[in-house]
């Protein structure tokens, strides 16, 4: 049996023609010369070695065959329409990948604002550490990145995004808490730490500690949220994000350390890859991310 090669621009004039009865017609819906509307159809009806219309006089009445053939063409013009609007800029879903601190208490707020504009634009969001997300990037199987630390990776873009300020906190009990702390004391208490490959902890080991004299290290958590629980039980002192401990600070169940040091400020990054075609679905919820 030969091969079919039936065209959507065939099945598209046999639909036009049906539905306004003539070629003339048709061709002016579809902005095709005349003799281009029957070619096709003619083409069609050889394809298919059926007759779709009987000719009466000047009109193109439908027949059974054509009958037969019509919701089958609108349903595969349907589906073509659906091909092309899926890489529609506005349609693909959004993947976005965030490091912990970004991903867990700044960016829930940013997503809840696009939502509300955007209901039904799918989104994906994962979290994970700095790292993860920096090869995520690099791998192309994230839109973009949000980071905590700076990116020394060649082929991936990093924009400044947000300020950030880190701060040395204890629990309510703590001796740190009676009087000036020095260098000393800080270097004295037991430090529970983000685990390596946060950027967390990255910037904690450049700003904080690394002007200690030495420093005791109590323990290292994956998470934020076991390292103000153990900060809580009277394990040790940590350093984390304001954002991170906002509630707590409020609530008086932790407390701010006041340190002997500059403001331990960061840079959070908003990152791409090089060759990564930015979307306008993509740019707008970058806009939502900046405001």
């Amino acid at each position: 049996m030969a091969a079919m090669h039936i065209t959507l621009r065939q099945l598209e004039v046999f639909a036009e023609v049906l539905k306004s009865g003539s070629t003339t017609q048709a061709s002016q819906r579809l902005a095709l010369s005349q003799s281009a509307v029957s070619a096709a159809l003619t083409d069609l009806e050889g394809q298919l070695g059926v007759q779709l219309f009987d000719r009466v006089g000047k009109r193109l009445v439908v027949n059974e065959h054509g009958r037969l053939l019509y919701p089958c063409a609108l349903a595969a013009l349907e589906q073509a329409t659906d091909i092309e609007q899926l890489f529609r800029e506005d349609n693909g879903a959004i993947r976005v990948f965030a490091s912990s601190t970004i991903g867990n208490y700044i960016l829930p707020e940013v997503i809840a604002r696009y939502r509300r504009d955007f209901p039904n634009l799918p989104l994906e969001l994962s979290v994970g550490n700095s790292q993860d997300v920096i090869n995520a990037v690099a791998d192309f199987r994230v839109d973009i990145g949000l980071i905590e630390g700076p990116c020394h990776t060649a082929e991936i873009i990093a924009e400044p995004w947000l300020e950030d300020e880190l701060v040395v906190f204890a629990p309510p009990s703590s001796p740190l808490l009676q009087g000036p702390v020095t260098l000393h004391q800080l270097a004295a208490a037991p430090w529970i730490l983000r685990e390596r490959g946060s950027g967390t902890r990255e910037l904690v080991d450049y700003l904080l500690l690394s002007r200690l004299p030495q420093f005791h290290l109590g323990m290292e958590l994956g998470n934020s949220e076991a390292i103000k629980h153990a900060v809580r039980h009277g394990l040790g002192i940590s350093c984390l994000s304001r954002r991170v401990i906002a509630e707590q600070l409020e609530s008086g169940s932790l407390v701010e350390v006041p340190i002997p040091l500059p403001r331990l400020v960061r840079t959070l990054w908003l990152i791409h890859h090089r060759q990564k075609h930015l979307s306008s679905a993509l740019q707008r919820f970058i806009s939502y991310c900046s405001l």
